[in-house]
């Protein structure tokens, strides 16, 4: 039986690289399905991760079709959460329990392993606040991916890029034994 993954995307420019991290998922024979923010899809559409996955893509908490409680009810008995990119904004969100969409009331109910891949400007990722909010997540159990040093969109160098999908990849295998 193939382990079921669930793969969050926030609304950062590195959601891109998300795309790729999905389909080697796939090809391993994962079982994926995508959550997007509502901010995710002004950086990637809906349809390629649906392509990618053969599944429709869930981005609202209630549905048509879904369980009458919420999707989040069904996708928290997934055997991994990852969330790639984790913006400053959503591990904000995750760090205090505010559940304000689909993918944060997930995190919530989710009780198995939950990876974060943050991306962010490099201004963004040292704030004090922002290093906090890590170390609260650290705290509750959260594992970190990155993120690495290197070219920003934002046209400068430094911490806050997305780490490589294939480290991703590789960490969620780790936490999946």
């Amino acid at each position: 039986m193939s382990h079921r993954i669930v793969v969050g995307v926030t609304g950062g420019i590195s959601a891109y690289k998300t795309a790729e991290l999905v389909s080697r998922l796939v090809q391993e024979g994962r079982d994926v399905q995508v959550v997007m923010t509502r901010a995710a899809g002004r950086f990637i559409g809906p349809a390629t991760f649906a392509a990618l996955t053969g599944r429709p893509v869930l981005r609202r908490m209630f549905g048509d079709g879904e369980h009458p409680l919420g999707a989040h009810i069904d996708l928290a008995a997934a055997n991994a959460l990852c969330i790639a990119p984790a913006t400053a904004n959503f591990l904000a969100k995750a760090a205090h329990g505010l559940a304000d969409d689909l993918l944060g009331t997930l995190y919530l109910a989710f009780k198995g392993p939950v990876l974060m891949a943050p991306a962010m400007n490099d201004r963004m990722w040292q704030q004090p606040s922002v290093q906090r909010n890590v170390a609260l997540l650290r705290g509750d159990g959260v594992e970190f991916v990155g993120p690495e040093e290197g070219w920003l969109s934002c046209r400068t160098s430094g911490p806050g890029r997305m780490a490589d999908p294939e480290a991703i990849r590789e960490a969620i295998a780790r936490v999946l034994g």
